[in-house]
């Protein structure tokens, strides 16, 4: 199997693997104060700091969670019941806990639209909560971070970024983006799943969405993951040669998308192809072939992409992000995301070629014969 899903989950690196299982090797709670819970313990403030270093800030303002979701869900009921807005191309886990928020609209390049984000920001009252991703998870965009926050500042409001798939694929430096809270997730790194963080402005005051116990500095109960968090500490330090790859990475993705669209014209649309993208995403739209279609159709023959978007269920949804991005059902239900990881090859990226025309070829073929 050619694997090209890393958005959804990147393959842990072996060096990753071999730490997580010594610390499971060990025992002892981090919070004992006989040796063996201070060994726990120091484990977990090196990979705290070694994260913290990841996204340029102090280790204090790491809090470590189970993933990206409760870190996002952390935030905004953190907060309080305050007023709320957030972009319409959000992950699910930020959209489901916001239900009541202003919806800011993008461009069709999948962009923040910041003269509509100008207004929506102006109109909200002061202390207000602002959400924007740092990349969006299906097109790879990049959002103007840097931009928001300061309109968010200029408002008077609290901006956060879920960065999941930033980290790792740009250098971020927090403090100089002016954010006050950002989302971090293990496993979009090549670290262990169910570990994420919260980096949050040392002046930033949550109330506990997890209580029992004086855990992460009082602000997460609970007895901590050690061993997923000693996978994130090495991931984040093996981060920094993920970023010395993205000039190759990217130019893998630039020849597949030429490829695909040469090969599909009029067919294909690739979607934020117009603006800047994190350089291991490629979401091409096969029209009117639904994703669920090309996914399963991909997956026989033996390489592993995503849809735009999927429920738990395991449902392949229409994508809400090409939807806010002002294409209709020919294109929002067509979408397919390939995203390049550490591992991947220009091999593996010509299965994937070869997968997807024989795909396109039978599709059009049956077409036309059902035309006929």
């Amino acid at each position: 199997m050619v694997y090209l899903d890393t958005n959804a989950t990147c393959p842990m690196k072996p060096a990753v693997c071999a730490a997580v299982l010594e610390a499971m090797e060990r025992h002892g709670n981090p919070s004992s104060s006989h040796r063996y819970g201070r060994i726990a313990r120091r484990y977990i403030e090196e990979a705290r700091a070694s994260v913290a270093a990841l996204v340029g800030v102090k280790p204090a303002q790491v809090i470590f969670t189970s993933g990206g979701t409760e870190a996002n869900a952390m935030f905004f009921y953190g907060m309080g019941n305050v007023s709320c807005a957030t972009s319409s191309i959000e992950h699910d886990a930020v959209l489901a806990v916001t239900p009541q928020a202003t919806r800011i609209p993008v461009t069709s390049d999948g962009v923040i639209d910041m003269d509509a984000a100008t207004i929506a920001l102006a109109a909200l009252p002061k202390g207000s909560v602002v959400s924007l991703m740092f990349v969006n998870n299906e097109t790879g965009v990049i959002q103007p971070i840097a931009t928001m926050a300061a309109l968010a500042k200029k408002c008077g409001h609290f901006l956060h970024s879920d960065a999941v798939q930033a980290v790792g694929r740009l250098p971020i430096d927090f403090a100089d983006l002016g954010l006050n809270a950002m989302t971090l997730s293990a496993h979009k790194i090549g670290g262990p799943q169910g570990i994420g963080a919260l980096i949050v402005d040392p002046k930033l005051v949550l109330n506990p969405l997890l209580k029992g116990g004086g855990q992460e500095m009082n602000r997460r109960a609970g007895t901590e993951n050690v061993a997923g968090i000693v996978g994130f500490g090495v991931a984040a330090q093996l981060a920094v040669d993920d970023l010395r790859d993205m000039p190759n990475r990217a130019a893998l993705r630039d020849n597949l998308q030429q490829s695909i669209s040469s090969i599909g014209g009029a067919d294909v649309t690739v979607l934020g192809a117009g603006a800047p993208r994190v350089a291991n995403t490629l979401c091409v739209s096969m029209r009117n072939t639904p994703s669920e279609t090309q996914v399963m159709a991909m997956d026989l023959a033996g390489v592993a992409v995503s849809a735009g978007s999927a429920c738990s269920s395991g449902k392949v949804k229409a994508s809400h992000v090409a939807k806010a991005m002002g294409f209709g059902q020919d294109v929002a239900g067509s979408t397919m995301r390939i995203s390049l990881g550490w591992q991947t090859t220009a091999a593996d990226l010509d299965r994937c070629l070869d997968a997807w025309r024989n795909l396109y070829q039978r599709t059009r073929q049956s077409n036309i014969s059902n035309a006929a």
